[in-house]
């Protein structure tokens, strides 16, 4: 690693920002359609489709989740590396070092659809969900890059992410409702429902995706910088070695640590409630496929709520308090559902949608504040190497989340399959219903405490984030000491470096680029 500043070979752009205006918003909100849309469905049904309506058992249902996890460990690193360095290339010239990608996945998203076919076999599901995690990837690794792309402000990057979220919870909220509307339709027991549904996903994600590529841009880079990447084009095996040198170097940032276990907290606690809570509606309470729509759609539409709500509080108090406050609504609701259970209630009984109203709210900032966060760590990480790296952050961030929840998904099918869960059955034993039970209530609320912790941690909010830009210009300057001792306190305790070892001066990055 070179000891010299980087203030030479700035990464930002000279020229005016472009302005974001409000279709803008929305394009990039949109696609969320794909990123929170595909993850609704996938979570709140696919188990039950698989068990319900494709013979799987729980385990082998587990061993798709599994082996699509293993491959991805490669693929969605590897897409967020070979985003960060497209820009060299023609391709990346003509068509945007990340649109590029966007711009590709367009015509495989249909691939959704193929999921849903019933009566299918063992392979025919493995090979048909693993197609569409690599599309997803494709896709959504470059679009995650896009709001620090755009936007260098903090008010604007959190517009960015409500936009995102609140049109992902619209999606998430037709996610929930549409089986419910064709159920009606198809009736109870027909596997049809599942495919319409895929389709009807499928159509909005490409036109999602092709709203997203018309309507955003990427930041320009000095044409020295891009000659320089050329003239130092690394080969196959160094260009492997720098993607996973990057990977793990991103959790030497303690801002994205703390981030990464806040989003954690957030989302596998909602991936496990999502896998159990449709199993534990119709097995614990006596409900039907028909309720699990109207209980979880009812609960996406009280998130879009809560997401108008965190929006104020990350932009005008602290994204820190709100995940906390966030966090201990989503718990409430979870035991008070164990609770109920517990008093002999049924999915019929009124009483049942306070519980949604705790645990939407609660679920509905989970949802926003992480992501409003993520894009300022590679603010955070600029000043600590000296470069812009969203697309290994991205890389990282859909990696995580499509690890964890598989992780999740694959817990209540093993514990369920260890419970004695009979594919196809109507009714379950009482081991099997204590076993979904207990991993609602208590895989939640323990991924929920750890979120906490991570929260109680974490200080990034509007005035330290305008510390930090304050010192990354002043960095770029060409200075090596801090402007104050109190800003010089802020950026270590965000970046977990000494001032002194900040703007490439350590080896975080590896050689500079």
């Amino acid at each position: 690693m070179t000891s010299e500043p980087i203030a030479a070979r700035p990464e930002m752009p000279t020229e005016p920002a472009r302005p974001v205006r409000w279709y803008n918003l929305i394009a990039y909100g949109s696609n969320d359609v794909l990123g929170a849309g595909s993850m609704a469905v996938i979570s709140t049904w696919i188990l039950i489709f698989y068990t319900s309506f494709c013979g799987l058992s729980a385990a082998q249902a587990t061993i798709i989740f599994g082996v699509a996890r293993v491959l991805d460990a490669f693929t969605s690193p590897t897409i967020g590396h070979l985003s960060d360095g497209l820009g060299r290339t023609w391709l990346g010239r003509k068509f945007g070092r990340r649109r590029f990608f966007i711009l590709a996945a367009i015509p495989l998203l249909p691939s959704f659809a193929i999921m849903w076919v019933a009566g299918q076999g063992f392979w025919y599901y493995l090979v048909t969900y693993v197609l569409f995690e690599m599309v997803y990837a494709m896709e959504i690794i470059p679009y995650e890059t896009l709001a620090s792309e755009m936007a260098t402000d903090y008010r604007t990057k959190a517009k960015f992410a409500g936009a995102r979220i609140l049109i992902g919870q619209c999606a998430a909220i037709a996610a929930a409702f549409l089986p419910g509307w064709l159920i009606s339709y198809l009736g109870p027991d027909s596997p049809e429902t599942y495919l319409y549904m895929g389709i009807i996903f499928s159509i909005a994600f490409m036109i999602a995706a092709g709203m997203l590529y018309i309507f955003s841009w990427e930041r320009k880079r000095p044409p020295s910088l891009d000659a320089k990447a050329a003239a130092d084009r690394p080969t196959l095996g160094a260009s492997l070695k720098a993607l996973y040198r990057n990977l793990f170097s991103t959790l030497r940032i303690r801002a994205f640590r703390l981030h990464l276990g806040m989003y954690l907290g957030g989302y596998i606690s909602q991936d496990i409630y999502n896998a159990a809570f449709t199993y534990f509606v119709i097995f614990a309470l006596a409900g039907s496929t028909g309720i699990v729509a109207n209980l979880v759609g009812v609960t996406y539409v009280v998130q879009l709520i809560a997401v108008l709500i965190a929006i104020n509080f990350a932009l005008r108090l602290s994204p820190s308090a709100a995940y906390r406050a966030a966090a201990i609504s989503f718990g409430i609701g979870v035991l008070l559902f164990v609770a109920m259970y517990g008093a002999g209630y049924t999915a019929t009984a009124a009483v049942f949608w306070v519980p949604v109203l705790f645990a939407g709210l609660g679920r509905g900032a989970l949802n926003y504040i992480p992501w409003a966060t993520y894009n300022y760590m590679a603010d955070v990480d600029e000043i600590v190497t000296g470069q812009r790296r969203e697309g290994a952050f991205a890389g990282v961030m859909t990696f995580v989340r499509k690890m964890s929840q598989a992780l999740a998904v694959i817990l209540v099918g093993q514990v369920m399959q260890a419970s004695g869960f009979v594919s196809k059955a109507d009714v379950q034993s009482p081991t099997a219903i204590a076993a979904i039970v207990g991993v609602l209530g208590i895989g939640t609320i323990v991924i929920l405490l750890f979120g906490i912790v991570a929260a109680s941690r974490f200080h990034l909010d509007p005035q330290t984030h305008a510390v930090l830009i304050e010192e990354i210009e002043h960095l770029r300057d060409g200075a090596r000491k801090p402007t104050s001792a109190a800003n010089a306190a802020i950026v270590e305790d965000l970046t977990g470096w000494r001032y002194d070892a900040l703007w490439g001066r350590n080896p975080v990055a590896g050689p500079a680029r």
